[in-house]
């Protein structure tokens, strides 16, 4: 014990700190160190602490020395004297100052980049879209009340169709038959075209889906008006839609009037034949009459878009008619399915099959001449061409389906 040495603490309270000296300093002189002449009122006396603390305040006194930190030998030792010397961090205001703004700015770059940030602007933008959505509503409804729109000479309503017609199938388009649409640049951007379809699944839900599909998948955003058979216009509440909707007699006179207006016609020639052929004939096409579609093409000069459906066959599986049903309702058929008309209205709802719509290479018909369309030979070529393209393309989706339902 008489070799040990005691350290004074007189020292430290003498020029009035306020700070614990350090304890436990290692010995081999890391505990003080000699500050230079312009160290404040010091000299070159020795200063308790790491020097830190013994900078001079922005009034002019000095600081009270921090709790001590060993300055012995290490990286640790070596950054505390680097902050007295020359290049180091400052005296203790800077050095807080430089880490509280650094702590705001990290702060501030996680509150705007966070989870919880994009949160937040995606409920902004989804309020913003719900606002144009409700604006766009009451502007629509204002136009209807005081008969601000307008409609063609076929009674088509484009304003109805696009914001009510097409906007309530198309849940049943993207989420329940999840339609797959394939070749739409075959349509054109501008000008006329015909569009010629199969026709399947009992109820003509296939050409309603294919009327979605032109409108929302084609660049150009175009609307197809498709030509319906008669008793779709003798129906109530359903005459009066399909008009407002684009949709017009099955007519050529109506048909090359709306082509040479240069629209869109979409057109199925298998008609009731292949809407109510049973389930064990699917995916073969009927006839497709005697190719009136192919003259009133001829005659416009517009080609020849081939389109193939597949999905709408298993919709409604039609196991029979009942003849008898039919001719009582004035229907061309009466359908029997496995689950209509057992389960009354429940067996309507048809089976969630998944689609695919491919349109084909477009049949060019500009090239011949005006007096084509009274040569049977050529429409019976044509026919024959575009009909094979619309089998072999639903044979080839039919090979790439994974399953009905997926």
């Amino acid at each position: 014990m008489a070799d040990a040495k005691v350290i004074p603490f007189d020292d430290d309270r003498s020029r009035g700190g306020t700070g614990r000296a350090a304890r436990g300093r290692p010995a081999g002189g890391g505990a003080r160190r000699r500050t230079g002449a312009g160290d404040g009122d010091h000299g070159g006396r020795d200063v308790p602490g790491t020097g830190r603390g013994a900078g001079r305040s922005p009034q002019g006194g000095v600081q009270p020395p921090l709790a001590a930190v060993p300055a012995g030998p290490g990286p640790v030792a070596e950054d505390v004297r680097g902050t007295d010397e020359p290049g180091g961090a400052g005296e203790i205001g800077e050095a807080g100052g430089a880490g509280e703004t650094g702590e705001a700015g990290e702060r501030a770059a996680r509150e705007t980049s966070g989870p919880a940030a994009d949160a937040s602007r995606a409920t902004g933008r989804e309020a913003e879209d719900w606002d144009r959505r409700i604006a766009r509503g009451l502007a629509f409804l204002r136009r209807r009340i005081t008969g601000d729109y307008e409609v063609d000479e076929f009674g088509y309503d484009a304003e109805l169709t696009d914001q009510v017609l097409l906007s309530g199938l198309r849940p049943l388009y993207e989420k329940y038959f999840r339609v797959e649409v394939l070749g739409i640049e075959n349509i054109p951007a501008e000008g006329g075209a015909l569009v010629v379809a199969n026709h399947s699944g009992t109820l003509p839900l296939d050409a309603l889906m294919l009327q979605v599909a032109v409108h929302d998948h084609h660049p150009a955003r175009r609307a197809l008006r498709l030509l319906a058979a008669d008793l779709v216009f003798v129906l109530p509440v359903v005459s009066e839609l399909a008009r407002k909707a684009g949709h017009t007699l099955a007519c050529a006179e109506d048909a090359q009037r709306l082509l040479e207006r240069g629209e869109i016609v979409g057109v199925m020639p298998e008609g009731f034949k292949g809407l109510g052929k049973p389930f064990s004939e699917r995916y073969k096409l009927q006839r497709f009459g005697r190719g009136g579609f192919v003259s009133t093409a001829l005659r416009a000069g517009v080609p020849i878009v081939p389109c193939s459906i597949v999905g709408a066959e298993e919709i409604y599986p039609m196991i029979g008619s009942s003849r008898t049903l039919a001719r009582l309702l004035g229907f061309p058929y009466f359908p029997v399915t496995p689950t209509f008309p057992w389960l009354g209205p429940l067996g309507m709802v048809p089976l969630p099959t998944k689609w695919t719509i491919q349109f084909g290479e477009p049949v060019p018909t500009g090239d011949y001449p005006p007096e084509a369309d009274e040569d049977p030979m050529l429409m019976f070529n044509l026919t024959d061409q575009v009909r094979e393209t619309i089998q072999h393309t639903l044979y080839r989706l039919l090979v790439r389906r994974r399953s009905v339902f997926f």
